[in-house]
């Protein structure tokens, strides 16, 4: 018999994710816990309008020195920093699902499909869920005859060699790799769980990434943070202490309701301005919301909550942009 796998725990001992029975979820699932419990204003229809935009596949085809950032939707971004063009967590396909077919259907079409996008460099996984990690895109991606580096958490390295897909580099948090002179990645942890099938339960590792440009005009690095899911955590404020203030944050604002089943593992929009502030964050992005239909919260609600959230504190309603799928944008420096 073969010994069982290392399960992987969050650094708060008493937050313990993924150990749900089966008829929780079955019950949550009739109840409606896991799709929107309205239509955003005007349906879904005028929702992708207002918030797609045409993609510029000339812009994306240069290779920047200083940041610029493209939300493909979801927690799906492409940064293009330092020349090279890193990918996080793609999920372009109709489902965020088993083989991108089936599971949470999209309702804003991707900007762009993968064979579409431009030459990856590097792409960056923070855990195994399918909303996150997505097979259909990467094998298109692949097959397209497309080689990125892939960085992926602890215990998630033999997936991508099963498929071919590499070379990949392991991390664990707090551990780091460089992908190009002056341009290192630093993975963070997060306050999540992982599963991928009903035996795999925590068997990998979930995190973050935190980048770092040390850009040669200028003393200090540049610092950009993917957190990937989480819940609110003293995470963010260790990653403040151990790494330094953050320049430019790509900020889950979304997947927020139930709140008794989401909190641990998913922050609200007032959780997420705090770990903004924890942070030290300059600027922000709004990922994780109006794509896929995961939790109760409408589409449009959202960038209310997190209006209502930033006035609170009294910030500036630009602190965290509000990016429409395909948008692309000059990170400040």
């Amino acid at each position: 018999m073969s010994p069982s796998p290392r399960r992987f725990a969050n650094t708060h001992p008493g937050v313990v994710i993924g150990n749900f029975p089966w008829y929780e979820m079955v019950w949550r699932s009739l109840r409606g816990d896991f799709k929107p419990r309205s239509d955003p204003a005007g349906g879904y229809e005028a929702f992708a309008r207002q918030w797609g935009a045409p993609l510029d596949h000339a812009r994306l085809a240069q290779r920047p020195q200083a940041p610029v950032v493209t939300w493909l939707g979801h927690v799906s971004i492409l940064l293009q920093v330092a020349g090279l063009n890193v990918l996080m967590d793609p999920t372009l396909c109709g489902f965020a699902g088993p083989l991108g077919r089936f599971g949470a259907p999209r309702r804003v079409p991707a900007p762009l499909t993968p064979e579409q996008l431009p030459p990856i460099d590097v792409v960056l996984i923070s855990h195994n869920h399918y909303d996150h990690l997505c097979y259909g895109t990467l094998r298109r991606l692949r097959d397209a005859g497309q080689s990125p580096r892939f960085v992926v958490p602890r215990g998630l390295g033999g997936w991508f060699t099963q498929r071919g897909m590499g070379p990949v580099t392991e991390l664990n948090w707090w551990e780091h790799t460089d992908i190009a002179p002056g341009l290192r990645v630093h993975f963070t942890p997060a306050q999540h769980w992982s599963r991928r099938t009903p035996w795999d339960t925590n068997a990998s590792l979930w995190g973050g990434y935190a980048l770092e440009w040390a850009r040669p005009d200028a003393g200090d690095p540049w610092r950009f943070l993917f957190p990937g899911d989480t819940g609110y955590s003293d995470d963010f404020k260790a990653i403040r202490q151990r790494l330094g203030a953050v320049d430019f944050l790509a900020l889950p604002i979304g997947a927020y309701l139930p709140r008794d089943f989401m909190k641990p593992m998913h922050v609200n929009p007032e959780d997420a301005v705090q770990l903004m502030l924890d942070v030290d964050a300059k600027q922000a992005m709004g990922v994780h919301w109006g794509t896929f239909m995961l939790t109760q919260e409408a589409f449009d609600h959202p960038p209310r909550d997190v209006a209502a959230a930033l006035a609170q504190r009294g910030l500036p309603q630009d602190r965290v942009w509000l990016m429409r799928h395909g948008e692309t944008r000059a990170v400040p420096m």
